[in-house]
């Protein structure tokens, strides 16, 4: 099992940045695949960006160009750097393991909001 903490959320204005950072209670080295999802009021929560253990990275349509993940080994972390930020990001973002067993689990999330 594996708890995840994400930070970093907050208001900000149309074209900002944030950088969010998910926090896991254990080594991450071990945990194929890392993911950021999101979901916006009355929507289905939809996949963001993956990255795994091989260090290969991929984002949605969406928010290519945009939206950069990473991860951290080191610090048990992974993060998703969110540029050009518009209202349609707005959303409450999620993190989410998928072990080797093809156990998943998620975080509590965290609020983005693009506003003026």
């Amino acid at each position: 099992q594996v708890q995840l903490v994400e930070s970093g959320g907050g208001l900000v204005q149309p074209g900002g940045s944030l950088r969010l950072s998910c926090a896991a209670s254990r080594s991450i080295f071990s945990i194929p695949v890392m993911g950021w999802y999101r979901q916006a009021p009355g929507k289905q929560r939809e996949l963001v960006a993956v990255t795994t253990t091989g260090g290969s990275t991929n984002v949605a349509d969406s928010v290519k160009g945009r939206f950069t993940i990473s991860r951290d080994n080191a610090k048990n972390t992974v993060f998703l750097q969110m540029n050009s930020l518009r209202p349609d990001d707005t959303a409450v973002y999620y993190c989410k393991t998928q072990e080797y067993s093809g156990s998943s689990y998620w975080g509590q999330g965290t609020q983005v909001t693009v506003s003026s």
